[in-house]
């Protein structure tokens, strides 16, 4: 086979790779400075900037963004008439929640059943060593890279503080491009080559309740003075109808999914969903996960159940998440779920409820040569044709990618897959999707610079 090189290459590296997530999984780089030390951060941003130095790139740097934290730059120039391809993904990962539910260490790479564990070895530093694999491959078997090269590697998308964007916005220039691959999605499943085609949009409030000027004993008021947690609690379970669907005056909640469809059964299995328990809304599950609104509550502030008292609660908080689809206005819906919220609290409550971040749902345009290369290059690397699939997550730095830099394509792939429980306890990568990823994508560069010099 005329590619058998490029593959031998890519399956020589895997034993590197592992030793270098393994060292990248180490750093604790949760960006946020109340959880974990900032040095962690920096670490792993020096990691990465040092890692692409290595493989030749130019120009690499650390751009300090508006939030305070640094992202990774690098670049080099192709070959004369070659397109340019800006590679993200991101270094800094979510909390690893509780600890001593982790079967390993959370930040210890640990080889288990044939997977690789820990704590953003998926999401999303499996993801920076299928960038770094593929260009290992491709100077290995061919001696360079058939384009100009663009990295960033973002410090904060974990937090959703926008710094990259607004750094983005200011500079214009630094991440043009004419195809921009995000490495920050997967395959639908494992083994079946994937490009996420739509995101949804996301907007975060808190929500505040306080009823009395202070807590008061239970037995001596309870039954009369208002109790700040219940009204939250009823507020919350207005957020939902009886069928699980959301319940939010001015949200549309009735859009179908037309692409690759989500069986129950597989979906169940692959949340891992408990015997008996059922799945919440109505249409498909791909109608539910990629077309239609979904409202998550993320935490709440309330007295644990270890240490309470027999109090009748003053106040009570919570913040709450809600995912829209492509199509719809975030900051339209943010305003119908703050109006919902206002409306339903309880006893003429006082309520506040605090706007938080906002992130624009993405559509991409499949048609042209990017998205071509990438379907030849998923099929040579699996040996099976590429669908196209929804995410619920979002990633707010495509749309503004797709504001800045109108005429590049934009293609979401990923080492991800339902069973790599990214944000969760126990999250791994399977070596064997991350070594086909990183030669679909060695494969892709080289077959899009072909299809863009024809």
């Amino acid at each position: 086979m005329p590619q058998q090189p490029l593959a031998d290459a890519v399956r020589s590296l895997m034993d590197r790779a592992r030793t270098d997530l393994a060292e990248l999984v180490a750093f604790r780089s949760v960006a946020d400075p109340r959880q974990f030390p900032v040095e962690e951060c920096e670490k792993a941003a020096r990691w990465v900037a040092d890692a692409f130095a290595a493989e030749g790139l130019t120009g690499v740097r650390l751009l300090d963004t508006p939030d305070g934290t640094q992202s990774v730059y690098a670049e080099l120039p192709g070959p004369a008439g070659a397109p340019t391809v800006l590679l993200y993904s991101h270094y800094d990962v979510q909390p690893p929640l509780a600890e001593d539910e982790w079967l390993s260490p959370a930040f210890e790479l640990t080889e288990r059943d044939g997977r690789w564990y820990g704590r953003g070895a998926a999401d999303c530093k499996g993801n920076i060593l299928m960038h770094l694999t593929a260009l290992r491959a491709l100077r290995q078997a061919d001696g360079g890279y058939p384009v100009g090269l663009k990295i960033i590697v973002e410090g904060s998308e974990e937090q959703g503080a926008g710094g990259l964007e607004r750094y983005a916005e200011a500079h214009p220039e630094l991440l043009t491009a004419d195809a921009i691959v995000i490495g920050d999605t997967g395959n639908f499943a494992a083994g079946l080559p994937t490009v996420t085609a739509s995101l949804r949009g996301m907007t975060v409030v808190d929500v505040s309740v306080r009823t009395l000027a202070g807590n008061l004993h239970s037995g001596a008021f309870g039954g009369a003075a208002p109790d700040a947690l219940q009204a939250l609690v009823k507020v919350l379970a207005s957020l939902h109808d009886e069928h699980g669907d959301v319940a939010v005056a001015g949200l549309t909640t009735d859009q179908t999914w037309t692409g690759v469809q989500y069986p129950d059964e597989q979906f169940r299995a692959d949340a891992k969903v408990l015997d008996g328990v059922s799945l919440t809304g109505t249409g498909t599950v791909a109608d539910r996960l990629w077309a239609r609104p979904s409202v998550t509550v993320l935490g709440i502030d309330a007295p644990p159940v270890v240490g309470a008292t027999s109090s009748v609660q003053s106040f009570a908080k919570a913040s709450v998440s809600l995912r829209v689809p492509p199509g719809t206005d975030t900051k339209a819906t943010q305003e119908a779920l703050v109006a919902h919220l206002e409306a339903q609290v309880p006893f003429g409550a006082q309520v506040t409820v605090e706007r938080q971040g906002n992130g624009s749902p993405f559509l991409a345009d499949t048609s042209g040569p990017a998205y071509e290369a990438m379907g030849e290059a998923m099929a040579e690397a699996f040996g099976t044709p590429m669908v196209a699939s929804g995410e619920g997550g979002s990633i707010p730095l495509c749309n503004t990618l797709r504001t800045l830099y109108p005429e590049a394509e934009i293609v979401l792939i990923g080492v991800e897959e339902p069973t790599t429980q990214i944000h969760a306890v126990n999250e791994s990568v399977d070596p064997l999707e991350l070594e086909r990823m990183a030669l679909t994508e060695a494969l892709f560069l080289r077959r899009y610079a072909e299809l863009r010099s024809v």
